[in-house]
């Protein structure tokens, strides 16, 4: 008797074992590079999940592991993993309505600004419709500061040194330059550091914590302090399937997150800026400020005729115009509260 209770007691547990397992959901999650300010929401993210449903629910980071950052949209598209980060410069074919975002010298003065403008844009119902292309929903925006150059050899000093540099620079940022008589080139952030080391480009256009993160500043001989030509954006997506697939407390555990997991990515980022000052000085990195009339020389020349190019060959398929003065119209509410 004593013998059958103990093995229908190991069968019940056997049971509740299998049946806790089967209630577990694990989303992978592709990111590149490795862990850093860029990635701290999703990290958080994945931390308050896990917290809210008590390991029920977790997002199984991994860093190049799943895809190529150039393909994590491809990847939700066919159900690969179900989140991913991306930036849109890298297929600005695949997601035409998000480069607006990309235009230069668009004015925004803030991190919290481009967060706050890039959810915006998301939401509009002809970014979702685009993004529905890939079966992919974004849930947080990835803001990044301000792009400035980090180069090796002669700084910059004027528009007429632009001629010829060759730059890493992708999207409109790129263009922006290309106006001005530079080359730009779109290797990624992953492939920089070698690009500037063995001289396939002059320049490399990044946030603060890309330069950090990528190490060209520890190879690089000076960085621009003012240029600011504006930045890329890199929304986090899930796939559409497997978002509408979770149970109300899981998608609840979710979404409720994702203020905090905001909070935290601002958080970090203020902690590359209390480390940037130092690194730069640390590495020998020459700070060049520019004079306010190559700074004004360079808008002159790249946001308005990036801006038409841009609109005039997206205007057949997409509401160009329109989403163009959403954004600008977004960002004047935002600098007014």
């Amino acid at each position: 008797m004593r013998k059958m209770m103990k093995v229908a007691m190991l069968a019940t547990t056997a049971l509740g074992f299998t049946a806790t397992n089967v209630l577990a959901l694990e989303w992978n999650v592709s990111l590149w590079g490795k862990r850093r300010a860029f990635t701290e929401h999703v990290e958080k993210l994945a931390e308050l999940v896990s917290e809210k449903t008590g390991g029920g629910f977790t997002l199984n980071i991994s860093y190049g592991g799943l895809s190529k950052n150039r393909e994590n949209l491809d990847g939700i598209s066919i159900g690969a993993f179900e989140m991913a980060q991306f930036c849109s410069a890298y297929h600005p074919d695949k997601n035409p309505t998000l480069m607006v975002l990309d235009l230069p010298f668009l004015g925004v003065e803030t991190l919290k600004q481009e967060g706050d403008l890039d959810l915006a844009l998301y939401q509009h119902p002809a970014a979702v419709e685009d993004l529905k292309r890939w079966n992919a929903k974004v849930i947080m925006a990835s803001p990044l500061p301000q792009y400035n150059l980090a180069g090796v050899g002669e700084a910059p000093s004027n528009l007429a040194d632009m001629e010829g540099l060759r730059v890493r620079a992708t999207g409109g940022i790129g263009e922006a330059f290309k106006k001005v008589g530079a080359v730009p080139t779109s290797v990624t952030s992953s492939e920089a550091y070698t690009a500037l080391e063995s001289g396939v480009v002059d320049a490399v256009a990044f946030a603060p914590h890309a330069h950090l993160s990528f190490r060209t500043i520890e190879i690089a001989d000076w960085w621009t302090t003012n240029l600011n030509p504006g930045s890329v954006n890199c929304p986090v997506v899930v796939n559409i399937d497997a978002y509408n697939a979770l149970s109300d407390e899981h998608r609840e555990a979710l979404d409720s997150s994702i203020p905090a997991a905001m909070d935290r990515y601002y958080e970090a980022y203020q902690e590359v800026y209390d480390k940037w000052g130092p690194a730069l000085e640390e590495n020998g990195v020459e700070k060049v400020t520019l004079p306010e009339e190559t700074v004004q020389g360079l808008q002159e020349a790249a946001a308005t005729p990036v801006r038409e190019e841009w609109i005039a060959a997206n205007k057949d398929s997409i509401p160009a115009e329109e989403l163009y003065q959403f954004v600008k119209d977004k960002l004047a509410e935002l600098k007014s509260q």
